[in-house]
C-alpha cells in the first residue's frame, strides 16, 4: 500500500502562484507514473499533468504554459508549480501514483483562486 500526502494548497489571487507537493511512502517511487488531477464542484475529475518514470511530461491544454510538473526520485516527491492562476483553476487537487498493477490516490488539497 502506497500513501500519498499532498501539501501546498490554499487561497491565492488571480495571477498568483502556488506549488503543490506530494510525498509518496514507497521505495519504488521511481517506477510509478505520477500525476496531478483536479475536481471542481459539480465536475468530473480531470488530469492536469503527469510525469512518467522516464520523465516524460503531459499537460492538459488548459494548463499548458502555466503549470509545470516535476519529480524528485531521491525524495519520493512530485511537484506541481502553478503560475498565472485563474479562477477556473479552483478545485481540489489530487496526487496519483500509477504502477504496473496498482493505482493510488492522495486525500486531495484545496486550491482556491479568488480576489
Amino acid at each position: 500500500q502506497v500513501q500519498l500526502v499532498e501539501s501546498g494548497g490554499g487561497l491565492v489571487q488571480p495571477g498568483g502562484s502556488l506549488r503543490l507537493s506530494c510525498a509518496a511512502s514507497t521505495s519504488i517511487f521511481s517506477l510509478y507514473t505520477m500525476g496531478w488531477y483536479r475536481q471542481a464542484p459539480g465536475k468530473q475529475r480531470e488530469l492536469v499533468a503527469s510525469v512518467s518514470r522516464l520523465a516524460q511530461k503531459n499537460y492538459s491544454d488548459s494548463v499548458k504554459g502555466r503549470f509545470t510538473i516535476s519529480r524528485d526520485n531521491a525524495k519520493n516527491t512530485v511537484y506541481l508549480q502553478m503560475n498565472n492562476l485563474k479562477p477556473e483553476d479552483t478545485a481540489v487537487y489530487y496526487c496519483n501514483a500509477l504502477g504496473p498493477s496498482n493505482n493510488y490516490w492522495g486525500q486531495g488539497t484545496q486550491v482556491t483562486v479568488s480576489s
